[in-house]
């Protein structure tokens, strides 16, 4: 088991209504959108590399203590989250509830910087380590705000002067971690050019509810359960009236 110095990075995907219908196509659907974006998520993460999937979240990790490229690495993520979000809005042609709600699909990062230690099993890579159980600590927060990336000390000292301006400092007593200085930064101060926009294609749209449908049909079949380990969405069931 090696140890090494590590940034550590979780980029959790939020908005869905926190009750949601327990309606087999909707919660398929919200599957199905919240594994796309995790896609668009990891193909745009650079150099850091993914730890593992955490049901709607993404825990990646970047060896070595260097921190000046995080917020491109954070910037270019976000982005590639609000294009792949907006091409979900724009092919949309389901009337569910977990595709009606893709609009208000948001995206949060915690990050931090620290010592972990690496455990490989065959093709696996664990992380372990007092510094990993803190970034998820860290992701039950008192931000007031929905979209941010939240740090540690040691992350915002690598961010350039103009930005290590824009933080808000929050002190924060995390679950067998103590008092914890972290600072914040409010997505909507920070303006996030996007691509292009695609233009409303019916053959794409058609093709992308073909695509849809055949991903998830192993939930609506049962074979699996939908949302199951997403953490910030609660399945009820609702009686009809």
């Amino acid at each position: 088991m090696a140890i090494e110095k590590a940034l550590l990075l979780i980029a959790d995907i939020g908005g869905y209504t926190r009750f949601m219908k327990h309606h087999r196509f909707g919660l398929a659907h919200a599957q199905d959108t919240v594994a796309q974006l995790l896609e668009a998520l990891i193909d745009a993460s650079g150099r850091f590399k993914l730890a593992k999937l955490e049901g709607d979240a993404a825990f990646f990790y970047a060896v070595g203590d260097d921190t000046t490229s995080f917020a491109q690495q954070v910037t270019d993520i976000r982005r590639a989250f609000l294009a792949r979000r907006e091409r979900l809005i724009i092919d949309r042609m389901c009337r569910c509830d977990g595709c009606m709600q893709v609009d208000a699909l948001t995206l949060k990062f915690v990050a931090h910087a620290g010592e972990v230690a690496f455990q490989r099993v065959k093709h696996l890579t664990e992380l372990a380590g007092v510094d990993v159980i803190l970034v998820h600590r860290m992701l039950k927060n008192d931000v007031p705000v929905k979209e941010y990336v939240l740090m540690t000390d040691t992350v915002r000292q690598g961010l350039a002067p103009e930005l290590r301006q824009l933080t808000r400092g929050l002190e924060h007593d995390f679950e067998g971690m103590g008092l914890t200085a972290t600072h914040y930064i409010d997505f909507h101060e920070v303006a996030a050019a996007l691509p292009q926009a695609l233009r409303p294609s019916l053959p794409r749209r058609l093709w992308s509810k073909l695509l849809l449908e055949l991903r998830s049909l192993k939930y609506v079949l049962g074979f699996k359960k939908p949302c199951e380990d997403f953490r910030n969405v609660e399945i009820v069931d609702v009686q009809a009236p």
